[in-house]
């Protein structure tokens, strides 16, 4: 901030729960409610560090009966969740949403490219 300036206005007293529910529902830096959930299935081999993360405080997981490891996130903005999603490569599939996953696939896809 270069150039700061009191206001002299008084500042709106919002509820704890309502700040929470806007600026904290939803994965990463973004504001604004969740209002979609990421379905991500890692490798069993990535899964066991996997299960000990937390990327969401509001995260449901799920061992799979094949040692494959199910992460739930809610998220409003996908942003920051594409690049979180992305550096796992080839050991996190997105299963829903479409648009998710069409997303994460196709900057894989840009990645891949650059080294054909």
């Amino acid at each position: 901030m270069a150039d700061v300036q009191l206001l002299g206005l008084v500042a709106k007293d919002v509820p704890e729960a309502e700040l929470n529910n806007n600026l904290g529902s939803a994965y990463g830096i973004f504001s604004g409610v969740a209002d979609h959930e990421a379905v991500l299935r890692f490798t069993a081999q990535r899964a066991r560090w996997i299960a000990d993360e937390i990327w969401h405080p509001k995260q449901q997981s799920f061992w799979l009966a094949d040692g494959r490891f199910e992460l739930r996130i809610p998220y409003a903005n996908d942003t920051e969740l594409i690049l979180d999603i992305c550096r796992y490569g080839p050991d996190v599939e997105v299963i829903e949403p479409a648009d998710l996953r069409h997303a994460v696939a196709g900057r894989l896809q840009l990645a891949a490219r650059q080294y054909d």
